[in-house]
C-alpha cells in the first residue's frame, strides 16, 4: 500500500491509500478520486518526504523486539517457578535429607524445593536423584 498526500484546486490537503502508484493513476483517470472537503476532481500528488529507516532507527527497533522478548521469558520463567512453589513443600535446608528419603521410599513422594550447596546438589545427582535449581530472578534480589 502507498499512502499519497494529496490537495485538490482550492488547497485543501488529504490523504489516500493506493495499492499502488498504477493503482492511483486508474482511480484518477475514471474520476473516482475526489477532495472530501469540497468535492473537486482536479487533485495533485503533494510533496512528499519518503520514509527512510536509517541503522539507528532499526538498531533501536530491534533493542526493542529483544527487550520485549526478554520480558516475555522472564514471565514465563516467574510463572513457571510460581507453579512449582504453589505445588511443592518448602523444606528449607533439610532438601538433601529429604531428596534422599523421597528418592530411597522412606517418605511419600511428593514435590519439595529447598537448599543444597553445590557439592550436596552433586552428590544427589551422582546417587541418580533428580534435582535443579530454581533460577533467581532480578525481581527477586530486589
Amino acid at each position: 500500500m502507498i499512502r499519497y498526500t494529496l490537495t485538490c484546486e482550492s488547497g485543501h490537503g488529504f490523504e489516500g491509500w493506493f495499492s499502488g502508484s498504477a493503482d492511483f493513476d486508474s482511480q484518477m483517470e475514471r474520476g473516482l478520486v475526489s477532495c472530501p472537503v469540497c468535492g473537486s476532481k482536479t487533485v495533485s500528488k503533494a510533496l512528499m518526504a519518503p520514509s527512510v529507516s536509517t541503522a539507528r532507527q532499526k538498531e533501536a527497533q530491534q533493542a526493542l523486539a529483544m527487550e520485549t522478548a526478554q520480558k516475555e521469558v522472564v514471565a514465563k520463567i516467574k510463572a513457571v517457578v510460581a507453579e512449582i512453589k504453589a505445588n511443592s513443600e518448602d523444606v528449607g535446608e533439610r532438601f538433601p535429607e529429604e531428596a534422599r528419603r523421597i528418592h530411597y521410599g522412606e517418605t511419600e513422594t511428593r514435590g519439595i524445593i529447598g537448599q543444597a550447596s553445590p557439592d550436596e546438589a552433586r552428590e544427589l545427582l551422582e546417587e541418580g536423584i533428580a534435582v535443579a535449581p530454581l533460577p533467581v530472578l532480578p525481581d527477586d534480589v530486589n
